[in-house]
């Protein structure tokens, strides 16, 4: 399997399994964080061959950049960094000020890729496009991209020749949504993926048994009953067939002697238009297992088997985007 990938409209390469950056900061729904054991995990990945770190703004309000910075200062060229604004900052003199606070938040006087978190229609995509491109142009980013975009903006993006690098994307073996019309339109653009969630939570990796073990914060997906207190959807969920799916993929990873996440991990990076998948680690020993998703062996019928496991799931399921929302913010 290659381990890295070279970014359309870039210089520079990106490993395929890239460190995730959120949950070392803890709160929200990830619980309390030691800093030490934050540290620790991003030396790990380091270490095993992970050079590519994600993270944004949003994350512990710089909190994330933060301890990236801290952790790996001494190794800035030999990483690569990927932050992302929010859209609360779309507008051109918002971006270039929210791009200089994640310069100064990662101690670096430039970001590898700088990514758009989530669609804004409030404000008009030439205007967030070309105040991307004027970073680039001065040296302050490599290369930007896009997270949550669907088929109307990334046309949007065409149309206004926007140099796009990558959509991130929330896409695993128990969410395929983007599989109806989004990861084609990626495909046709060029435009590789990078999968955020790819391991749904630590739902593919066996961590819970049924679906009433699963905390209310981890709940909130579309596959809980909107009854979940932090449910934001409105919809029934699919508890029951979630679980059956989680259990049937148990099962043939333990039949092949595998273990379950490095799996889940391995088909998608052997999907078509994926570049890349994002997983965090909050420990050093958590940042370390993720690499062995490289070892799996490329047994082309024991995907299409999971495949074939996860297609009424799928189905059920449908082409929103939106993990967590019925009215769907990808657009």
């Amino acid at each position: 399997m290659e381990t890295t990938l070279r970014l359309p409209h870039s210089d520079f390469e990106i490993s395929r399994i890239i460190f995730g950056c959120w949950a070392i900061v803890g709160g929200f729904n990830w619980g309390p964080q030691d800093e030490r054991d934050s540290i620790e995990a991003l030396k790990a990945a380091y270490d095993s061959g992970i050079s590519t770190f994600d993270t944004a703004e949003a994350y512990g309000g710089g909190q994330s950049e933060n301890l990236l910075a801290k952790a790996l200062k001494g190794e800035r060229h030999r990483i690569v960094i990927a932050s992302k604004v929010g859209p609360q900052d779309f507008a051109y003199a918002d971006l270039i000020q929210a791009c200089e606070r994640g310069l100064k938040n990662l101690q670096t006087d430039y970001i590898d890729l700088y990514q758009l978190h989530w669609p804004n229609p409030a404000i008009p995509l030439d205007e967030t496009l070309g105040a991307l491109q004027v970073l680039k142009d001065q040296g302050k980013i490599r290369a930007y991209g896009v997270s949550n975009f669907g088929v109307k903006s990334l046309t949007t993006c065409a149309e206004s020749a926007g140099a796009i690098s990558s959509n991130q994307m929330a896409y695993n073996l128990l969410f395929r949504a983007i599989e109806y019309e989004i990861l084609p339109k990626c495909i046709e653009s060029d435009i590789p993926v990078l999968c955020y969630s790819p391991i749904m939570q630590g739902l593919l990796t066996g961590k819970f048994s049924d679906w009433e073990q699963v905390p209310d914060d981890r709940a909130r997906t579309r596959h809980f009953s909107s009854k979940r207190p932090q449910s934001r959807h409105q919809e029934e969920g699919c508890e029951g067939l979630t679980f059956e799916t989680i259990a049937a993929i148990r099962r043939l990873s333990t039949d092949n002697g595998m273990d379950m996440g490095s799996l889940s991990l391995a088909w998608l990076l052997r999907q078509p238009g994926v570049g890349g998948v994002i997983v965090g680690g909050r420990n050093a020993e958590q940042a370390r297992r993720n690499t062995l998703a490289y070892e799996v062996s490329n047994n082309r019928g024991l995907f299409e088997e999971l495949s074939g496991l996860t297609e009424e799931l799928k189905e059920k399921l449908g082409s929103n985007a939106d993990l967590w929302q019925t009215d769907s913010r990808v657009i």
